[in-house]
């Protein structure tokens, strides 16, 4: 009765504590990026260095959201606890990209720039084709890398087939696409890719933001090779660090290509979607780990790389011929 007791006077008064420093807060935040949209010293850096900026803001929030949640002894997590705090994990990361875009976009470009991401991401009116290459590289690509690896071993059976409970996986591929899509799109796509591509072309820019936004998931890659005990594994590890060294580049190329080709933020969030979806749920192997799935990875890779080696001929051949 005594506990009862207490629990429901604290809970009585906790809240209004609460409240008030939210708002005290909130204050102090709204206060603090209306001096800073004034400044027009701040808003001249960001204009100079966009994308630079993006990359480290992105970094910054979502490791220390991942941080935040794991803690400093979650590197690497035990098996199960990952399991646990897999969905806090997904949320501590994924935070990252929009956090910057929207932050970056207020005080550096003000409505101008909200007004221009919004027309992107509002540019649906493309040609069929370009949906059919986002939403159907993937799937097409990584299924022949399966096929291909099939006849070493049955454990190269596409998971979705394999499984038994295929509206579970059907769901949590579209539920992981759409979430790790939007989000992450609003930024890579939304306010660096852009800045980028007039100055550095399709290559340069989807290699320059491939390779970083592999990085950007190095941090999960070390959270999630834990042990039932927690130990580190090496097996757990060097699937995950290859395809965020070797498949998100070359993806990210052929990404950019399409936005070059549509300007469509909405075509670039379907097309990471079909990667997230299918990669991590509809195609992924049931238990395989270490070097079959690193085979697989290799495979697919491979593909992608060739199909960035055709973006490049094609993107050479298209480049106006220098004035002499």
């Amino acid at each position: 009765m005594t506990s009862q007791t207490t629990f429901r006077r604290t809970r009585t008064s906790h809240p209004k504590i609460s409240l008030q420093t939210c708002a005290a807060s909130a204050c102090t935040v709204i206060a603090g990026l209306a001096m800073m949209l004034d400044a027009t010293p701040m808003r001249t850096f960001i204009q100079r260095h966009p994308a630079l900026l993006y990359f480290a803001v992105t970094f910054a929030v979502s490791w220390a959201g991942v941080f935040a949640v794991v803690g400093p002894s979650g590197f690497p997590l035990a098996t199960d606890r990952a399991k646990g705090l897999l969905p806090l994990i997904v949320i501590g990361i994924v935070i990252g990209p929009p956090a910057a875009s929207i932050l970056l976009t207020g005080l550096g470009f003000g409505r101008r720039g909200f007004r221009e991401m919004l027309s992107h991401l509002l540019t649906w009116r493309v040609s069929a084709r370009w949906y059919a290459v986002a939403f159907f590289t993937t799937p097409i690509l990584a299924a022949a890398a399966l096929v291909a690896l099939l006849p070493l071993s049955s454990r190269f059976v596409p998971g979705i087939i394999a499984t038994h409970d295929k509206s579970a996986v059907l769901f949590a591929a579209v539920a992981a696409g759409l979430v790790a899509g939007v989000l992450e799109e609003i930024g890579w796509t939304g306010f660096a890719i852009p800045r980028l591509l007039p100055r550095h072309g399709v290559i340069k820019t989807g290699l320059m933001v491939g390779f970083l936004w592999g990085a950007w998931h190095y941090i999960v890659a070390v959270v999630g090779s834990g042990t039932p005990s927690g130990e580190f594994s090496v097996e757990l590890f060097l699937p995950q660090i290859f395809f965020y060294v070797a498949v998100l580049p070359a993806y990210r190329v052929c990404m950019v290509w399409v936005y070059e080709r549509t300007r469509s933020l909405l075509v670039a969030m379907l097309m990471h979607a079909s990667l997230t979806g299918f990669v991590l749920f509809i195609l992924m192997p049931l238990n395989t780990t270490g070097l079959p799935l690193l085979a697989w990875y290799a495979v697919f890779a491979l593909a992608l790389w060739s199909v960035v080696a055709a973006i490049g001929v094609r993107t050479v051949r298209r480049a106006p011929a220098p004035r002499g």
